[in-house]
C-alpha cells in the first residue's frame, strides 16, 4: 500500500475530491482525518472509510480559523504521532464567467484571499511539525488557470497566488525533508452539477441537453478527448504523498487530460 503507517489531514473532505482523495488514501493504508465546517458530510465520507476497513477521525473547523488549525493539527499528532500529509480542498468562492474589465473587486478577490489563506494556515500548521519529524508531504490544488484563461474571472488569480504560494514554501522547507506539491485538474464531469455552476457561474442557466453539451465540449478540449475522473485525481494525490515520489517537490502535476500543456 502506498500510504501505510501514514497520517494524512485533508480539509474540504466532505466535498466530492475530498471525500474520493479520503478514500482512496485509507484504502492505501493511511489513517485520514477529516476536516471541514458540515458534519453531515465528513460523517458520510467516515463511515464509508471505516466500513471498509480504514481508519478515519472527523473534526469541525474552518480552515480560515487559525488558532483551530493549529490546534486540531497539534491534537493529530498528540493522537497519531505524526502528521505525514496534509491536503487543502477547502473551496474558494469563486465567481466566473464575467468578464475582468466587469467584476467586482470583492468577487475577484474573495477568491484570491480564502484560498491563499487557508492553504497558507494549513500548509503552516503541517510544516512546523513535518520540520521537526524531518518528513511530510503538503499537497495543493487548483484547476492551472494562472496560465492564462479567459471568462475564469477570480479563479486565474487564485490560482496563480496557490502557485507561487507551493513553489515558494517547498524551496524553503526543502532542505528539511518536506515535500511541497500541487495538482492542476479542472471539470471533472463527476463533480458537476446545473446548480453547482450556477452557483460559480450566474449566467450559466442549463437545460439537461445543454448540460450534457457542456460535458461533451469539455471532452473535446482535452489532448486525450476525455475528462479525468475524481479516481485519477486521487490516485494522482495519493502517489504524490508517498515515498515512491519522493523526488518531486515544488511544482504542480498536470491532471487535466492535457486540457494546456505544462
Amino acid at each position: 500500500m502506498l500510504l501505510e503507517n501514514k497520517t494524512a489531514i485533508i480539509y474540504g473532505a466532505g466535498g466530492s475530491i475530498g471525500s474520493a482523495t479520503a478514500t482512496t488514501f485509507a484504502r492505501e493504508g493511511a489513517r485520514v482525518f477529516l476536516a471541514g465546517r458540515t458534519r453531515d458530510s465528513l460523517e458520510r465520507v467516515a463511515k464509508e472509510i471505516t466500513a471498509a476497513g480504514g481508519q478515519a477521525d472527523v473534526a469541525v473547523l474552518d480552515a480560515l480559523d487559525e488558532s483551530a488549525v493549529d490546534e486540531h493539527v497539534r491534537a493529530v499528532v498528540a493522537q497519531a504521532g505524526s502528521v505525514d500529509v496534509s491536503f487543502n480542498l477547502v473551496p474558494g468562492g469563486d465567481v466566473q464567467g464575467i468578464p475582468l474589465v466587469d467584476m467586482t473587486t470583492a468577487d475577484l478577490l474573495r477568491a484570491v484571499n480564502t484560498r491563499l489563506t487557508t492553504n497558507f494556515v494549513t500548509a503552516r500548521a503541517a510544516a512546523r511539525h513535518m520540520i521537526t519529524q524531518g518528513s511530510g508531504t503538503i499537497l495543493a490544488l487548483n484547476s492551472g488557470s494562472s496560465h492564462g484563461s479567459p471568462m475564469m474571472g477570480s479563479t486565474g488569480p487564485a490560482d496563480a497566488a496557490t502557485d507561487t504560494f507551493v513553489r515558494n514554501l517547498a524551496a524553503e522547507i526543502g532542505p528539511q525533508g518536506v515535500r511541497v506539491v500541487g495538482i492542476w485538474t479542472a471539470g471533472l464531469p463527476e463533480t458537476f452539477s446545473r446548480e453547482k455552476l450556477n452557483a460559480v457561474n450566474s449566467g450559466m442557466q442549463l437545460d439537461e441537453e445543454a448540460f450534457a453539451g457542456l460535458l461533451a465540449q469539455l471532452d473535446q478540449m482535452r489532448m486525450t478527448r476525455r475528462s479525468p475522473r475524481l479516481a485519477e485525481v486521487a490516485g494522482t494525490a495519493a502517489f504524490l504523498a508517498s515515498d515512491l515520489a519522493g523526488a518531486i517537490t515544488g511544482t504542480f502535476v498536470n491532471v487535466t487530460s492535457g486540457m494546456f500543456m505544462s
